[in-house]
C-alpha cells in the first residue's frame, strides 16, 4: 500500500518529465515514420499529430529559452558570467514571425483542403510559402548552433522541415491518383490555363515552387514594408547580434558575478546606489568593486591575520548562508540596491575595527581585489 502511495505522490513529477522529455521524442519518431506511410495511418490522426507538434514545439521553445537561457539583452548591453544576448535582433522580430507564419498558413491550406479542391497554382504557391519559413527555420538552426545549449531549440524546427516534406510527397501522390488531373478536361484556357498546363505533373511542383517563392517573397517583403519592416530588417535579424553564427556587432566583454553576495550588490546594483569605483579581479574572473566590498575584505583580512580560528567559523557560515543569498538577488537590481543599504551598518562597524587595529587602514582598502602578481 505504501508504495501505491509513494507512486501517486510521484505521479505529477511523472507526467510532467513525460511531457516535457518523452513526448517531444515520440512525436518526432512519428513524423518520420510518417513520411514513409501514406496509407497506412487516416490522415485526420496524422493532421492532429503535425497540430500537436507545432504547437507544442512552440510553447516548449519558449519555456526553454525562459528557463535555461538568458536572451534578452541587447548586443550593446553589459552582460555577465555565461548569459547570452539576443540571437534574433529585436527591431526585426516582427519580419520574422511573419515569414514563418506564412509558411503555417500554406501548410495548414494544404492539410485541410485535398488537392481536387485546389488549383495547381494554389497547391504551388503554398509549398512556396512552407518553403520561406524553412529557409528562416534553417537560418535560425544555424544561428544558434554556435552555443550547444541552444541544441534542443532545434528540434521543433527539425519536425517542421518534416512535416513539410511529408505534405508535399502526400499531395502529389494524392493528385496523381486523380485521373481527372491527367484528362484534357482540366486544360483550361488563358494564361492561367497555360500555367495550369505547365504544373499538371505533380512532380515538377517542389521546383516551380522554388520559382514561384521569389515573387511571393517579394510581395511579402513589400506589404511589411508598409508597416515599417523594410527588407532590409529581414537580414538585420540574423546580423545586428552579438554570440551567434551571424552575428557582426563586438558586445562589450562578460563581466563575472561572483558568487560572493557582496560581488553580486557592486555588479548586479544600480551604479548611483552601489557606486562600483574599479575593476577588480577574484578567483582569476574580473568582477566590479564598490567600496563597501573592499572595506568587508579589507576586514575578513584582519581577521584571518588576528583570529584565523574565528575567521574560519565566519568563512564557514558566510559560504553556508551568502551563496543562497546571492542566488536570490543576482537577477534583481532592486534587490541588490536594498541589500546595500541593509549592509551599511556592518560597513561601518568593519571601517571602524580597520581604524582601530590597522595603522594604514585606508592602504589595505585599496589594494583588495587587485590582480596579483605571478
Amino acid at each position: 500500500m505504501e508504495f501505491i502511495t509513494d507512486i501517486l505522490g510521484w505521479m505529477p513529477i511523472i507526467l510532467l518529465a513525460a511531457a516535457l522529455f518523452v513526448l517531444p521524442g515520440l512525436l518526432t519518431i512519428y513524423n518520420i515514420v510518417g513520411f514513409f506511410s501514406y496509407k497506412r495511418v487516416k490522415k485526420i490522426f496524422k493532421r492532429v499529430v503535425w497540430f500537436v507538434t507545432i504547437v507544442l514545439g512552440s510553447v516548449y521553445s519558449h519555456m526553454y529559452i525562459n528557463a535555461m537561457l538568458n536572451m534578452d539583452a541587447l548586443w550593446s548591453d553589459q552582460l555577465y558570467n555565461d548569459d547570452l544576448h539576443q540571437a534574433l535582433w529585436e527591431g526585426g522580430v516582427p519580419s520574422f514571425i511573419v515569414l514563418v507564419c506564412v509558411g503555417i498558413i500554406g501548410l495548414f491550406i494544404l492539410c485541410i483542403r485535398k488537392t481536387s479542391q485546389l488549383s495547381p497554382i494554389v497547391i504551388v504557391l503554398c509549398i512556396s510559402a512552407m518553403y520561406i519559413t524553412a529557409i528562416e527555420l534553417i537560418v535560425y538552426c544555424i544561428q544558434l548552433a554556435k552555443e550547444p545549449i541552444c541544441l534542443p531549440l532545434m528540434l521543433a524546427p527539425a519536425n517542421y522541415l518534416i512535416i513539410v516534406m511529408t505534405i508535399i510527397r502526400e499531395k502529389i501522390m494524392e493528385w496523381n491518383e486523380n485521373p481527372e488531373h491527367q484528362s484534357e478536361v482540366y486544360n483550361k484556357e488563358g494564361a492561367l490555363g497555360e500555367i495550369n498546363r505547365l504544373l499538371i505533373k505533380a512532380e515538377t511542383w517542389p521546383v516551380f515552387a522554388l520559382v514561384f517563392m521569389i515573387p511571393l517573397l517579394g510581395i511579402l517583403l513589400g506589404v511589411m514594408s508598409l508597416f515599417g519592416q523594410t527588407p532590409d530588417k529581414v537580414i538585420r535579424t540574423w546580423t545586428e547580434t552579438a554570440d551567434w553564427t551571424f552575428s557582426t556587432k563586438i558586445p562589450p566583454q562578460n563581466l563575472t558575478m561572483d558568487e560572493h553576495y557582496l560581488c553580486t550588490v557592486a555588479a548586479g546594483g544600480h551604479p548611483e546606489v552601489v557606486k562600483p569605483v574599479r575593476m577588480g579581479e577574484r578567483h582569476g574572473h574580473r568582477v566590479v568593486v564598490n567600496r563597501q566590498l573592499m572595506i568587508a575584505n579589507a576586514f575578513e583580512n584582519v581577521l584571518e591575520e588576528k583570529t584565523p580560528r574565528f575567521h574560519r567559523a565566519v568563512r564557514n557560515f558566510y559560504d553556508k548562508y551568502g551563496f543562497p543569498v546571492a542566488d536570490y538577488i543576482r537577477p534583481h537590481k532592486a534587490a541588490c540596491d536594498i541589500t546595500y543599504f541593509v549592509m551599511k551598518p556592518l560597513e561601518w562597524l568593519f571601517l571602524l575595527v580597520l581604524y582601530t587595529v590597522d595603522a594604514n587602514p585606508e592602504n589595505r582598502i585599496a589594494v583588495q581585489y587587485l590582480p596579483k602578481r605571478k
